[in-house]
Parts: structure tokens; C-alpha cells; sequence
């Protein structure tokens, strides 16, 4: 059977491949697997058809014959691990790229997507400033430590992993913002990830999808 996976409709990021199936296409175009998607309204999202795959009425979610997954991390793992080409087959290195994998998710994309959403959700609240500066810190103080450990490398650890595609598609939601460009090997470390064929496929992909809802 065909692997399916779930998408916005409508994107808000308005064709900009900042949405999460982003990763999960990326991930399926690097393993060279074929997949389907399932295109989602917001309406459609809190459908119970659509809850009982991801109780939390979001996207993506990944199917494929009687396995069903959500979380876009967990499924570019799933994937990493079933298909060659995105893990190393070496114990260590493995274990470490998948120590990558969590930092992206866990400790660099929290303070960057609290931003964006304070950005669009509490410009207008007394706190929005003080709240912005301290996201701001904590996003530079991350960025730091990160570029001090790429220094260099073209990838993070060795030869590029899953977790190189994470960190990649977390870091994009800061460029144009300063911060990132603060950085010059972190915006060439993301600019190399962008230049793979494989990124290139899936964000003109998910590109589509605005563009023919745009014009639809």
C-alpha cells in the first residue's frame, strides 16, 4: 500500500514550507518512497475521522497498512528507521544523530515557534515586549551554542542524518529574521539542506498545494 499523510488544505504558512508535513515529505523524498496526501480544512482536522488518527486534531499523520503515526517527529524516525539514508549504520553515530533529532524538536524549536506564535497571537497584550525579548535570548543563546558545535561541518555530525533535516526545517522559521544571519555557517548549513534535491522536491510539493488553493 501506499503511504499517506495528511496536509493543510490551506497552509497560514502560505507556501513557505514551514508547516510539518514539510518534514515528512522531505524525509519520504530522501528515502526515495512514493506517498499520497490527504489534503485537511481546519474543519476537517476536528472531524472524528481525522481525531482518531491524531487526537489532537493536527498535522501530519503518516499511514501506511495498518500502522498509523502522528507527530511529525516521531514519523520522520518511523521513516529513518524503516529506510535506508537517513540514520548511519554505525551504533554511535546512529544513537547520536537521533540525539540531534530530539535537540531540534525538544530544545531549539520551542522558543522559536513560542515566538512566531506570539508574534501573530499577543502583539496586542502589556506583556507582548517583555515576552518577545525573552523569547529573543533564549532563541540567540541557542542559536550560539549551535553554531559553536557546527563551526565548520557541513552537517551536524558526520555525513547528513534526520536529524540534520529536523534542525533544518526548525531554523528556516528565523530566516529574514536577523538572528539566524547573525550566524553565517548557520545560514550556509541551512541554505545546504535547501539545495538538496530531495528538500527541493517536497517544498515544490507543498507548494503546490498553495498555489492551486490560491488560484482554486
Amino acid at each position: 500500500m501506499t503511504i499517506t499523510i495528511t496536509a493543510f488544505e490551506r497552509s497560514p504558512d502560505r507556501g513557505r514550507g514551514l508547516a510539518r508535513d514539510m518534514r515528512v515529505r522531505w524525509a519520504l523524498e530522501e528515502v526515495g518512497q512514493p506517498y499520497e496526501v490527504r489534503l485537511l480544512s481546519f474543519e476537517a482536522m476536528k472531524e472524528p475521522s481525522h481525531l482518531a488518527l491524531h487526537p489532537f486534531g493536527q498535522i501530519p499523520t503518516y499511514e501506511d497498512g495498518d500502522l498509523a503515526l502522528f507527530e511529525s517527529g516521531a514519523i520522520v524516525f518511523h521513516i529513518a528507521e524503516r529506510h535506508a539514508g537517513l540514520l548511519p549504520d554505525d551504533a554511535n553515530a546512529r544513537a547520536r544523530a537521533i540525539a540531534w533529532m530530539f535537540a531540534a524538536l525538544d530544545t531549539v524549536e520551542p522558543p522559536i515557534f513560542d515566538r512566531a506564535l506570539a508574534k501573530i497571537l499577543e502583539r496586542d497584550e502589556p506583556w507582548y515586549e517583555q515576552r518577545l525579548r525573552f523569547l529573543e535570548d533564549s532563541i540567540r543563546k541557542r542559536l550560539g551554542d549551535l553554531s559553536s558545535r557546527l563551526g565548520d561541518a557541513d552537517w551536524l555530525d558526520g555525513a547528513f542524518s534526520a536529524g540534520d533535516l529536523l534542525m533544518v526545517t526548525v531554523l528556516r522559521r528565523l530566516q529574514g529574521s536577523g538572528m539566524l544571519e547573525d550566524h553565517p555557517n548557520l545560514s550556509a548549513y541551512v541554505a545546504r539542506g535547501e539545495a538538496r534535491p530531495a528538500y527541493k522536491r517536497a517544498f515544490s510539493a507543498q507548494l503546490a498545494v498553495f498555489t492551486a488553493a490560491s488560484t482554486g
